[in-house]
């Protein structure tokens, strides 16, 4: 399945495959015209993908093939334990968390987690959380303070879910207390936004040491059909809004919002999740170097600084 802006690219790898097929079944060498096509595809490829518009990043962080936390945790990190249950409530199924090795060192994993198919997607509530699942969030960071262990968040939500007993249950309240907390803990906090980074429900379990982000994903204080609709009174409006709220990588890495962007395979990672994963994993090793001579008064002190220096107006 390809978008709109995908077409020049799926039409050449059309031509190059019915070149294959014929070549191999009539016996013929073709090999210099399929290379000279895999050469026009390559600098397609470049054309499209270098010059992509916000909205249609957004299309592509909402790939349903795009990777989700449990398919980078399966191909990066060994003997995970999942943990469960906010121990007031009830366990969220659109946040999985747990302990964890990477590259045998001891780590907290804490990510969104939305689903594949139907009967998935409502069951994790398409990666929206409920209140438990920003309470158990932070019992799990808790824990990994306890034990001195470093934590890795995988943000992918389009916001906290938005339903009555979400609201009655305390949402903005569990946010808010997550939000103070995550700022006093003395253990180092990576967060990276893998795909869609929605308003609180991402800043719910994404206030970092360092925070990054994938190269196609987003982070925005609301969604562009949100936006869209406030402003113009119409969702049509979205591909206006996603240009208005400088949502994209290079936007927010300007804004301070993130520290650095984490190229991916081309078109995104849902066309190669194994390259992807190994590259993820190796700026993950690379990010807690930082943190190995810095005490957990300079942790919490460099963390705050950084939150509270964004937005400052520099006259």
């Amino acid at each position: 399945m390809g978008f709109d802006f995908e077409k020049p690219i799926l039409e050449l790898q059309t031509k190059i495959a019915e070149l294959k097929e014929f070549s191999e079944a009539n016996k013929i060498d073709m090999s210099s015209e399929i290379d000279s096509l895999e050469e026009k595809l390559k600098e397609r490829k470049g054309e499209v993908y270098q010059n992509l518009t916000p909205w249609q990043r957004i299309q592509i962080a909402r790939h349903p093939a795009r990777p989700y936390t449990l398919d980078y945790i399966s191909r990066i990190m060994d003997e995970f334990k999942e943990l469960h249950g906010d121990r007031r409530f009830a366990d969220d199924k659109a946040i999985v968390a747990g302990m964890a090795k990477l590259d045998g060192q001891n780590v907290m994993v804490i990510g969104h987690q939305k689903g594949r198919d139907v009967k998935e997607r409502t069951y994790r509530r398409f990666g929206m959380p409920n209140p438990e699942g920003y309470r158990k969030a932070l019992r799990i960071m808790k824990l990994a303070e306890r034990f001195n262990v470093p934590i890795i968040t995988f943000v992918d939500t389009p916001g906290a879910y938005p339903g009555v007993g979400a609201e009655e249950r305390g949402q903005a309240e569990a946010i808010a207390v997550n939000l103070e907390e995550m700022s006093l803990l003395k253990v180092p906090v990576i967060v990276v936004v893998i795909g869609e980074g929605g308003s609180g429900g991402a800043l719910g379990i994404g206030v970092g040491n360092r925070v990054l982000i994938l190269e196609y994903a987003y982070y925005s204080v609301i969604s562009p059909e949100g936006c869209a609709a406030i402003l113009w009174k119409s969702g049509a409006e979205a591909p206006r809004a996603a240009d208005a709220l400088k949502l994209t990588g290079k936007d927010l890495l300007k804004l301070g919002v993130v520290d650095d962007i984490i190229p991916e395979p081309a078109g995104g990672a849902h066309n190669d999740t194994e390259a992807m994963a190994k590259t993820l994993k190796a700026t993950l090793l690379n990010e807690l170097k930082r943190f190995k001579s810095m005490s957990p008064e300079e942790i919490v002190t460099s963390r705050y600084e950084k939150f509270r220096n964004l937005g400052v107006y520099v006259g």
